[in-house]
């Protein structure tokens, strides 16, 4: 069975961690159906390449994208027509050959929680979903990174399905403008957001596509646009040791790793990718990740499994684990979110409760995180853009087949 591609047509695979030089490489600006190019997700320089492209004058060009990066990203403003320090000429211009775009909305809901959760679909009929979860004191958005997933974690919804491919930058980025739009919060301003943090642990495994998360989150932090701090900024990984360094040297941002469990033989099964990168060596990253000590902790998720991972051995494991490679850790306790066709049941209140008191008594921090959403499939693990039911024996098929791509 061949492994499903994760890019687009005509897109270059991801490239192999190394040296790379810096030179410059024209972007191919892709058309849309209308013939326009879509700016969402563009840096200034490209938006500069892009209106150079379309035969503006370079010194014009490098004018107008800071103009029009300020109006996007910081303004949240979509219409050229808007754009009233650029001359009424220049817009028709514009409006003629460029458009900024938002993901479509097939569906939005409301939890009775007050978390909302977005169906979005992209221009080739693709579905995903984000989600904004709104507390007393910050706002975060669960961001998606690709449409499906590689991996099989076996206690997630969305691990049953196939990956279709990357999403795009504009398409990450376009989450997090599409979640200001639907709050009121352009333009940007540092103080009295409703939405503060980020968080990249919706659809996918963020480091599969390294590229366009890079290059998403680098706009999200841009102090000229979006302005969010690479400290309120989480990307969520289930241990894809090799890009880890990587990550935290050219994005910069939290690190949060899918833990859930302490041993090799319960971990190979509900995190499959423990095969190939082992405990041992996905802990060792952690502890070689740039930027990690006491202030920015990283942060492990653990979710809680009915006699599965959650005895108290499990938690002193845990212990001894984090303290073995002097880990600035925090767990993250997450009662296991139930969804058609699971394997597993959560673990009793009460056994999560023992489980983050050994845990706290160690000296790390194991707070045991609310279920949000849980009413309309929102809560961690429940993302899943298809509507269609597989049956347990469809799910095993498709596990082993992932995992005999992964290697």
């Amino acid at each position: 069975m061949n492994h499903p591609q994760p890019l687009n047509p005509g897109m270059a695979p991801m490239a192999i961690p190394g040296h790379i030089d810096p030179v410059p490489v024209p972007r191919a600006f892709v058309a849309r159906q209308d013939g326009r190019v879509d700016l969402l997700g563009l840096t200034k320089a490209d938006l500069r390449m892009a209106l150079e492209t379309a035969q503006l004058e370079p010194k014009q060009a490098k004018l107008r994208a800071k103009q029009i990066f300020s109006w996007i990203y910081n303004r949240g403003v979509t219409e050229f027509a808007l754009m009233t320090d650029i001359a009424k000429d220049m817009r028709g211009w514009l409006e003629q050959r460029f458009v900024v775009s938002r993901p479509e909305v097939v569906e939005a809901q409301v939890s009775n929680d007050g978390t909302r959760k977005w169906l979005l679909r992209s221009d080739d009929g693709q579905d995903y979903e984000m989600v904004f979860i709104p507390d007393a004191d910050r706002g975060t958005l669960c961001v998606s990174s690709q449409v499906g997933c590689t991996l099989n974690c076996r206690f997630c919804y969305t691990g049953t399905m196939r990956l279709v491919r990357n999403l795009t930058p504009g398409e990450i980025v376009g989450q997090v403008m599409l979640a200001r739009d639907a709050l009121g919060e352009w333009p940007s301003q540092p103080e009295g957001r409703m939405l503060t943090n980020i968080v990249m642990m919706g659809m996918g495994e963020p480091l599969y596509n390294f590229d366009n998360v890079r290059d998403a989150l680098k706009l999200v932090m841009d102090g000229d646009g979006l302005a969010l701090s690479k400290r309120r900024i989480t990307l969520s990984t289930s241990g894809v040791v090799p890009l880890m360094a990587r990550a935290g040297e050219e994005i910069g941002v939290n690190l949060a790793v899918s833990l859930h469990a302490v041993t090799k033989e319960v971990r190979d099964e509900i995190v499959p990718l423990n095969r190939k990168y082992g405990l041992e060596e996905l802990l060792q990253a952690c502890a070689d990740y740039p930027g990690a000590n006491n202030a920015r902790r990283i942060t492990f998720e653990y979710v809680m499994l009915k006699n599965k991972n959650d005895s108290d051995d499990d938690a002193r494991e845990l212990v001894r684990l984090l303290k073995k490679y002097q880990l600035p850790a925090k767990v993250n306790l997450i009662p296991f979110n139930p969804w058609p066709g699971a394997d597993y049941e959560c673990s009793d209140p009460e056994r999560i409760a023992r489980f983050s008191d050994i845990v706290f008594k160690g000296g790390i921090s194991a707070p045991v995180r609310t279920p949000r959403g849980r009413d309309i499939m929102a809560a961690c693990g429940q993302l899943k853009s298809a509507s269609e039911k597989k049956s347990r024996a469809e799910l095993d098929r498709l596990a082993a087949e992932k995992q005999a791509a992964l290697g």
